[in-house]
């Protein structure tokens, strides 16, 4: 058993190798909190969510960090022009990230550090750089020099004689247009902390390296994030922690994006999906699905037709394990270990749309079980199917999703009754072989969304896609 995983420094897929046998380190380039998260935020957290568990059904013991930047430009920007205290802001904001991570079933990462909360970490890296000569002082500020690290941009592949440093507004003293800010110095009604070089406020890249150093220490397996934070953020925490002294990640993964109309989903574009306007219209359950099973290295474009599609997929894997229960008369726990097909599919690289083709294959072989009336069959099925929904967080019968049941209980009971008129009638019919009226009631019913399904034991109905 070998996890394969493809390495964005080596740009090639490659055989996992922990550091320490039997455990899985990964840092993950978490929330900046400026607003509140849209799906395209989430989508990390569910990528990295699926690849934690399955190291964990592999058997590894996984230190899970996602970090909190919670001190920021545009934090700091968005405070002044709603006349509130930047951390206000950004703690509504982190709760809203927080929300939106459990909505979708994302387990709690082992620590979730601020930014804000590690200042001290940061002098220490930024004495230990200047120390070296990698780092300088000028007008209250520190920069990091990138011509003193001789391997500066290997991660992106660029070529330092046409590298041009995003802008940093009010930034002065650099030696190298190229230099990056590790810390800024105090600005008018800005908040600051006092620092051997005067009084500021953390740059961002310099955040997470100094983080990861304190709960991962000098080397850890997995450093994780967005395509777009492959340059300039995780080409600076690279040059920061190596010139420290730090071996850093052996590993770099970067899920793709979710885009709409072509362009990657950002606050700035003004295209966003709020995940707290989401779970409003849509099951929390299947955003998981429509978010977590495309490849993680593959762009998603948004579109509520493809929502539709994977929410009449998941129905479908919903339906037989309801319908599997049922026959059994009680819970059937999962299996102990997943097909083997579908272990190697998460093996290859966390290949997860190979893998959810495996269940849905299962799902179809349980069905034709439950149509032979193979009680024992289908019961097999459905436990190898809950394993392999629990790797990726999608079984139905978990505890974390029985609130969605619970919160339509009522209005269930209400339609419910309702349905069951119909239904009689339609009962009634079919008694006096009136198959044109039974058909019409069916296909009246079709058509308000409710799907009808005649079992031995009668017909049932259950809510259609949309």
């Amino acid at each position: 058993m070998t996890i394969r995983l493809y390495d964005t420094s080596a740009r090639q897929i490659r055989d996992f190798t922990p550091l320490v046998p039997g455990c899985v380190s990964i840092y993950l380039c978490g929330a900046t909190v400026q607003a509140a998260p849209h799906i395209g935020h989430i989508r990390s957290g569910l990528n990295f969510d699926i690849m934690r568990r399955w190291f964990e059904h592999r058997g590894y013991d996984v230190t899970f960090i996602r970090n909190v930047t919670d001190i920021d430009d545009k934090i700091i920007k968005k405070g002044a022009e709603q006349n509130r205290p930047w951390w206000s802001i950004g703690y509504d904001n982190e709760r809203a990230f927080t929300a939106g991570y459990d909505a979708l079933g994302c387990i709690p990462p082992t620590y979730e550090p601020r930014a804000t909360g590690h200042v001290p970490e940061m002098i220490e890296m930024m004495r230990g750089l200047i120390e070296r000569g990698h780092a300088y002082e000028a007008d209250g500020s520190v920069y990091f020099d990138v011509r003193s690290y001789a391997d500066y941009l290997k991660l992106s592949n660029q070529e330092l004689d046409n590298l041009f440093q995003p802008a940093e507004e009010g930034i002065t003293g650099k030696r190298d247009p190229r230099d990056f800010a590790m810390w800024k110095a105090t600005k008018p009604g800005e908040p600051d902390w006092e620092t051997p070089w005067g009084r500021g406020r953390p740059g961002w890249h310099l955040e997470c390296s100094a983080m990861a150093h304190k709960y991962l220490g000098s080397a850890f397996d997995i450093h994780g994030g967005g395509l777009d934070l492959i340059f300039p953020h995780h080409e600076n925490e690279i040059a920061q922690a190596k010139a420290f002294g730090d071996e850093f990640a052996s590993y770099w993964v970067h899920n793709a994006w979710v885009t709409m109309a072509g362009e990657k989903m950002s606050k700035s574009l003004g295209n966003s999906v709020l995940v707290s306007e989401m779970v409003k219209n849509w099951r929390p359950i299947v955003l998981r699905y429509y978010l977590g099973t495309p490849h993680y290295r593959s762009m998603i474009e948004y579109s509520e037709e493809a929502l539709r599609e994977a929410e009449s997929a998941f129905a479908r894997i919903e339906g037989f394990v309801q319908r599997v229960v049922e026959k059994a008369g009680g819970v059937v726990e999962p299996a102990a270990e997943v097909p083997p097909a579908f272990a190697d599919a998460m093996d290859d690289d966390f290949g997860v749309p190979q893998a959810l083709a495996i269940v849905h294959t299962t799902v179809r072989q349980g069905n034709s079980a439950l149509a032979a009336d193979d009680k024992e069959a289908a019961v097999a099925r459905l436990a190898e199917v809950r394993a392999m929904l629990g790797v990726l967080g999608l079984d139905p019968l978990d505890p974390h999703w029985a609130g969605e049941a619970d919160r339509g209980e009522d209005l269930h009971g209400a339609v419910d009754t309702l349905v069951r008129l119909v239904l009689d009638q339609r009962e009634s019919a079919r008694a006096r072989k009136d198959w044109a009226t039974a058909d019409a009631i069916r296909d009246q019913l079709q058509q308000s969304g409710l799907v009808i399904e005649d079992s031995p034991t009668g017909p049932r109905w259950s809510l259609g896609p949309r």
